[in-house]
């Protein structure tokens, strides 16, 4: 495992302090909507498609008060393990614009796409699983609970498979698919557009 790039650490640190401080805040000051991005139709702001891409408390946990920590824990150590690699393949300023611009598109997505508000980083993060997928489809990667290890470029591949599928109906869940797989699209364009899809395997 790579040592912690300065720009992961930082959005780490930044999504962490956005994930609590919704929790700590919320019933006094109300935060949570501001971090939420809404459909065109009940409550849409602009700036919801940057400030919902670090939050990671989703209106059901709210309402039943319940402490989800699951989906900021699954993200948080996706970029842990994952952008370190990109992060120093790419420098940290390109780094840091490809995670920005693949949570922007994740969430133009959503709002094209979908009718349900959305959070977290996961567009982003698709984004930079994608670039690392492109730039080292040979590295081998150990996913629990898998008792083997998968090429980056298969796994990345069924994971977009599986948000196809979703996204087009095929199962019902409570995830935007479609915001993933902008992500994604953003991901690969980036690392094509900057001529770094022919790097070196690992």
């Amino acid at each position: 495992m790579m040592p912690l790039t300065e720009v992961v650490k930082n959005l780490i640190i930044i999504n962490l302090i956005v994930f609590f401080g919704i929790w700590s805040l919320e019933n006094n000051f109300h935060i949570q909507n501001y971090f939420v991005l809404m459909p065109l139709q009940h409550g849409f702001e602009p700036y919801q498609i940057v400030t919902s891409m670090f939050n990671h408390v989703n209106t059901y946990d709210l309402m039943t008060n319940t402490f989800s920590i699951r989906h900021l824990l699954f993200n948080m150590m996706a970029l842990y393990f994952i952008g370190p690699l990109v992060e120093q393949t790419l420098g940290p300023k390109r780094f840091l614009f490809l995670y920005l611009s693949a949570g922007l598109l994740s969430g133009l997505f959503v709002i094209i796409f979908s009718n349900h508000p959305a959070v977290g980083a996961s567009g982003a993060i698709n984004g930079v699983m994608v670039a690392m997928a492109l730039m080292y489809p040979n590295l081998k990667l150990m996913i629990f609970p898998l008792p083997f290890e998968v090429r980056a470029i298969i796994l990345v591949g069924l994971y977009l498979l599986y948000d196809l599928l979703g996204g087009l109906g095929f199962f019902s869940t409570n995830i935007a698919h479609f915001g993933h797989i902008g992500g994604a699209v953003m991901g690969g364009f980036l690392i094509y557009y900057w001529g770094l899809s022919s790097l070196k395997r690992r």
